[in-house]
């Protein structure tokens, strides 16, 4: 790398870390208006967790907008080098602007990498340790503490229904289990389910069926094809998973389409995160890097923070739609980035290369 490009590195990365700890700390201070959670965690766990929760969750918020604060933060970087003359002096060396691009863009995707891989892991641990968990606007199956579950066995069909149980994920309180006119049972009670791999334990059980008494037994054994891992996914928020624990569970095989459409789609938009904060760049350059002789930028800068936050809605409509299996996991996380990435190129190809 060159002194310039040290130079226009340093530049973006001081302007989009300034935008970065702003957004946080609105971010967090939003947080803190939630007294309820903070007192309900003070009592229970001490004041010390319930402060760390508001900046996990601010931290996890700060993560999920990245892409308007990348388009911000290099928008008013470019403008700074603009207003320096900079840009101008850099360009009159016969350096093109993609030749001004490439350090921003391998140093952007060595920092996203980082944080879509690594710190989101370290930040989901921490949200997901705290109890009750922060409110999240992602992709859920079975969001209520009321649970039903469609569940298959080698030769038939059932549906268990419960309540979550607050200990561990892999345990419902207070179920029924329905069963097809083929079983001998009609239905079960039972005060609680314990899902191992393969089968639900059931404890403290009563048995009906259609030509006995009810018959009440200590345990009972029900064979299923879901694991653990797979309830785990259809219970909770598929943004309460690092991307290793994701990847290690399509790994392993999901039976259900549902978890395993939110499953993909959220590793696929993990994987897809730098190259988002990529198109966000590129969309700041395309809209803020031309030299205007009156000086006046103010239409570009609405244009371009006004096409990050379309992509940014983009996105989250993607991971609804790819989540409920309306659209492919890989199309719902990819396409947004593809999209940005597509949009800020064609602009610095027109501006820079054509007739504008």
């Amino acid at each position: 790398m060159t002194i310039i490009d040290w130079h226009i590195v340093k530049r973006l990365a001081s302007k989009i870390s300034l935008v970065v700890l702003i957004f946080y700390g609105l971010i967090g201070l939003t947080e803190s208006l939630d007294t309820w959670r903070f007192t309900l965690l003070s009592q229970a766990q001490g004041q010390s967790v319930a402060i760390m929760s508001i900046f996990a969750s601010a931290a996890r918020w700060s993560i999920k907008v990245l892409p308007i604060t990348v388009l911000i933060g290099s928008i008013i970087a470019i403008l700074d080098l603009q207003a320096h003359r900079e840009l101008i002096i850099i360009k009159s060396n016969k350096i093109s602007i993609w030749r001004i691009l490439f350090a921003p863009i391998i140093f952007l995707l060595i920092i996203s990498f980082s944080v879509s891989i690594f710190l989101d892991a370290k930040v989901t641990q921490i949200n997901r340790s705290i109890m009750p968990a922060p409110l999240t606007t992602s992709p859920t199956i079975g969001a209520n503490k009321q649970v039903w579950l469609v569940q298959y066995s080698q030769n038939e069909r059932y549906i268990l229904q419960g309540e979550k149980s607050g200990s561990a994920i892999n345990i419902l309180q207070n179920v029924t289990v329905f069963f097809g006119a083929d079983n001998k049972y009609n239905r079960i009670i039972a005060e609680s389910a314990t899902m191992v791999d393969k089968a639900w334990q059931l404890n403290d059980v009563i048995l009906f069926s259609a030509n006995k008494q009810p018959t009440k037994i200590k345990n009972y054994n029900i064979e299923t094809k879901s694991t653990v891992s797979e309830l785990v996914l259809k219970l909770s928020s598929t943004d309460d998973f690092t991307f290793f624990e994701l990847k290690n569970s399509l790994v392993s095989g999901i039976s259900d389409p549902l978890a395993q459409a939110a499953a993909a789609t959220r590793y696929a938009k993990l994987m897809a995160f730098p190259f988002l904060l990529v198109g966000s760049l590129l969309i700041a350059f395309a809209f803020s890097s031309n030299y205007k002789r009156n000086g006046s930028y103010a239409n570009a800068i609405l244009t371009g923070i006004v096409l990050g936050f379309v992509v940014f809605i983009l996105t989250e409509m993607a991971d609804r739609a790819g989540a409920s299996g309306i659209l492919n996991p890989l199309v719902a996380g990819w396409g947004p980035s593809i999209i940005a990435i597509i949009i800020g190129v064609t602009i610095l190809l027109y501006k820079e290369d054509g007739l504008a």
